[in-house]
């Protein structure tokens, strides 16, 4: 049965075994997240997967717990959620200050920056997860898994859980690897001429695509249609009339006014969404700081504090904040050292640390309140890094006066390796507060998970540099020196490197910026007033997003929202084991997410041996409607074939018959 508060204190938890299983997953999903986040600009939440795997592990050792299996989860998905720096530090590659990533600087700023977001998440557990009636979805959902791993028939589910990941695996990156062949092609897209402009129509076959989809949910999934259809419906062709130049492409212009001015009018959505979310955490953050100090002097004065309410004391929070400060300045000096803002530079760099720590705490509460109402999966950190950028820019413009041309490109460097530091805080709070949800709910020591997650924090930092180098020698990324036709998007570091530019260069277009607030704060209003009346809601944030990624990203992922929704409709239609089927098809869901984005660090490493990026191919360019055709045939298909299976496995695994230790049968793997 599972582990209750006061029996935990007696059972292992924070334990060897369970910290290099953690980092065993941990390289497994943080190479799959850069890869995801580099090509689509999202990232997944890994708690689920990574306790599933935990449990179907452990289970073969003596004395294993349900809290042991917490750790586990704890480590790899806080070092699987870290991968999100990806979405700034490919800026200074961008723009061409770095020609790679230097190793132990990379490893330094995700280090440093996480550790320093596991700090300031502490007392915000209190304010957000104890405190409040925030929903955390994957936290949730990944204490349900661990319960039921923990139950009696917990071995049985477990099998099936582990098969409903392989399968969604091999049938995600089995795909991948035909569009990689030719045979089939991963995207079919038209231009579509409107008076004198036009507007795209693109839709990317991404199993991982439906995997996210199904994560988030319809109500995200609608809220991404409707930031989809005001940009490519309403702003892309009112922009693109008559915006060509002579002798151009309607393709070439339509997606030129998309990426400079439609993407822009987007971030002004998101960030106005990211101020009103920091005003209305702002009143639980004060009270959680308050309760963490109550905490904190009860235990002091001798008092006995219940397990669950044992983080690690407020002194060493704030002890470590403030000793964090130290690299943050050195790291921030060897940055200008050597280059045209040496010698003037103490200005922006007293400056950078007083933002570090300022927003550092701001962006927590965001992305923590964020994660809580609508899950890790749908990541807020793009919408609060436009934010960080500006308000980084404007402050070290205004710090460092005026600038000639090589000091200006040196200050966007300086700009975005500081925003980078601020990513480290908001990937870490975007996520470890569902890890923490998740041991309250199981009856963890907060001070043990704490410790896990800075664990989690140095697994992932050692991983991500060498990934995203070879991501970049393989790939490329779009807009980077030398980037080629198949380069990744990277759109949030695309995008951020292109604020940074506008703010410093001082040919920022505010007027698009202030025309997406204003399209945000009327989102806010409307999704406020259905939350008054007990209506469908619409969370701005991710018709934000929707708004500003490309329609090859945001068409399908509605259409897995759609899929999630009708497959969780036909569980709680179906009776019987409700949760463990949709916990099946969350697994499911994840399998196609890890497989592609596997295959893809796969493929990267074949093209780096070759240096063909074709090497796969075996059929020409004539073949291209045909591989559209078959592209979408065969996506449906297998889409179809994976649900319908999982419906058919999770109703024989959840069969009543397990919960006393019976035999079920069912389909094989």
């Amino acid at each position: 049965m599972a582990t209750t508060p006061t029996a935990a204190k007696s059972l292992p938890e924070l334990t060897l075994r369970g910290i290099l299983l953690g980092g065993v997953i941990t390289l497994v999903f943080t190479a799959a997240n850069v890869y995801l986040g580099l090509k689509v600009g999202l990232t997944f939440a890994t708690a689920i997967p990574a306790a599933v795997i935990s449990m179907s592990i452990l289970r073969n050792f003596a004395n294993h717990t349900i809290v042991e299996n917490n750790i586990v989860q704890t480590i790899a998905s806080a070092a699987g959620t870290l991968s999100a720096i990806i979405f700034v530090i490919p800026g200074l590659v961008m723009i061409g200050w770095w020609t790679g990533f230097p190793y132990w600087i990379t490893v330094a700023v995700c280090a440093i920056g996480g550790i320093l977001g596991v700090m300031y998440s502490i007392p915000l557990r209190r304010a957000l997860v104890t405190g409040s009636d925030l929903p955390y979805p994957e936290g949730i959902a990944a204490a349900e898994v661990l319960k039921v791993g923990d139950s009696a028939g917990g071995a049985e589910e477990n099998k099936a859980g582990l098969r409903a990941i392989i399968i969604g695996s091999i049938a995600s990156a089995g795909f991948a690897l035909l569009t990689k062949l030719r045979v089939l092609s991963d995207t079919i897209s038209a231009t579509i001429k409107v008076g004198a402009g036009g507007t795209l129509f693109t839709a990317g076959l991404s199993m991982s695509l439906i995997g996210i989809g199904h994560l988030v949910g319809v109500t995200v999934g609608i809220a991404m249609l409707i930031g989809l259809l005001i940009s490519y419906g309403v702003l892309l062709p009112i922009e693109s009339q008559n915006a060509g130049e002579p002798g151009e492409s309607l393709s070439d212009m339509v997606s030129g006014v998309f990426a400079n001015d439609v993407r822009l009018i987007g971030a002004g959505a998101i960030a106005i969404a990211a101020i009103w979310t920091l005003i209305k955490v702002m009143g639980p953050i004060v009270r959680g700081i308050k309760g963490s100090l109550a905490s904190s002097r009860s235990r002091r004065e001798g008092e006995t504090v219940d397990i669950t309410e044992r983080d690690i004391p407020f002194n060493i929070v704030g002890g470590s904040i403030l000793v964090l400060l130290i690299p943050i300045g050195l790291l921030l000096w060897d940055f200008v050292h050597s280059t045209v803002l040496e010698g003037s530079a103490a200005g922006i760099i007293a400056v950078s640390v007083v933002f570090v720590f300022v927003i550092g705490l701001a962006v927590a509460a965001v992305c923590g309140y964020m994660a809580g109402l609508i899950g890790s999966s749908n990541s807020p950190i793009s919408g609060v890094g436009i934010l960080v950028v500006l308000i980084a820019a404007i402050l070290i413009k205004a710090v460092y006066g005026s600038a000639d041309d090589s000091q200006t490109d040196a200050l966007i460097a300086y700009t975005l390796f500081t925003a980078a530091i601020v990513f480290g805080v908001a990937t870490i709070s975007n996520d470890n507060l569902q890890d923490l949800k998740t041991g309250q709910l199981v009856g963890a020591t907060p001070w043990k998970q704490q410790v896990a997650l800075v664990v989690g924090v140095l697994f992932g930092s050692a991983i991500i540099p060498p990934i995203l180098g070879l991501m970049y020698d393989v790939f490329g990324f779009v807009g980077a020196p030398g980037a080629g036709p198949d380069a990744l998007a990277a759109p949030q570091a695309g995008l951020l490197s292109t604020l940074a530019k506008g703010v410093l260069g001082a040919d920022l277009n505010w007027g698009l910026i202030g025309l997406g607030a204003l399209i945000g704060a009327v989102v806010i209003l409307i999704d406020e007033l259905l939350g008054r009346a007990g209506r469908f809601r619409i969370p701005p944030l991710a018709v934000g997003m929707g708004m500003y990624l490309p329609m090859s990203v945001t068409l399908i992922i509605p259409v897995g929202a759609f899929l999630g929704h009708f497959y969780n409709r036909w569980a709680e239609r179906s009776g019987g084991a409700v949760d463990h089927k949709k916990r099946m098809g969350v697994l499911l869901a994840t399998g196609l997410i890890v497989g592609e984005a596997l295959f893809g660090v796969v493929f990267a490493g074949i093209v780096a041996a070759t240096g063909d990026d074709s090497v796969l191919a075996i059929v020409g360019d004539g073949f291209d409607t045909w591989a559209q055709i078959l592209g979408v045939v065969v996506f449906a298909a297998v889409v179809a074939y994976l649900y319908n299976r999982t419906t058919k496995v999770a109703t024989a695994s959840g069969d009543p018959a397990l919960e006393t230790g019976g035999k079920a049968g069912g389909p094989q793997a």
